[in-house]
């Protein structure tokens, strides 16, 4: 029986892992029309040596899309028509509270499955979001309207630096790091 097959396929899977990582994506959902095709090609193409005994053929098609990929990158950093060609850009589908029926229509979004996503992200009335896109990767982004929006630490501290005078804070600890050295000693009980 061969057994050329089990490091031949061990050496597919470390390469292609190889060809990813130079590829330098984290998640299905970061990428771009472009880069789920070759990444589709690249396995498809690492799996054929296996059955077809044709290593150095395999390795050398998923380094031309690994190549392709990054030229394609590059031209889209270098000319932005080429990334809106590629890629597309953010459609708003909310405006001041209200759908936007045409949009919504030309992406064959409804009504119910945008409801979904904005339930996901915290929203409650359609009427506290001031914009709602679907970005490029085809993720929902939501901007709430002033008096919907969380409150924030900012927020906060200028209500509270209004009304009240705030203590002053103590040393940091990671001053005490930056520092190199503690800012009092330790007391020799404690050790």
């Amino acid at each position: 029986m061969d057994w050329q097959w089990i490091w031949h396929s061990a050496l597919l899977v470390l390469v292609g892992m190889v060809l990813l990582r130079i590829a330098g994506r984290k998640s299905i959902s970061q990428m771009s029309v472009a880069t789920t095709v070759i990444m589709i090609s690249i396995g498809t193409t690492i799996v054929q040596p296996i059955a077809n005994h044709h290593l150095s053929i395999a390795i050398g098609s998923a380094s031309v899309f690994i190549l392709t990929l990054l030229l394609i990158e590059y031209l889209e950093m270098k000319f932005q028509w080429i990334e809106r060609l590629l890629n597309g850009h953010a459609k708003v589908i909310i405006d001041n509270g209200r759908y936007m029926h045409p949009e919504l229509r030309k992406m064959r979004l409804t009504v119910d499955k945008l409801e979904m996503q904005l339930r996901q992200q915290g929203v409650q009335d359609v009427r506290d979001v001031q914009t709602a896109t679907i970005e490029a990767n085809g993720q929902l982004a939501v901007e709430l309207k002033p008096q919907a929006r969380p409150v924030t630490v900012r927020d906060l501290e200028a209500l509270l630096a209004k009304h009240l005078p705030l203590p002053p804070s103590p040393d940091p600890i990671f001053q005490e790091v930056r520092q190199s050295g503690h800012a009092a000693p330790i007391d020799p009980k404690l050790q």
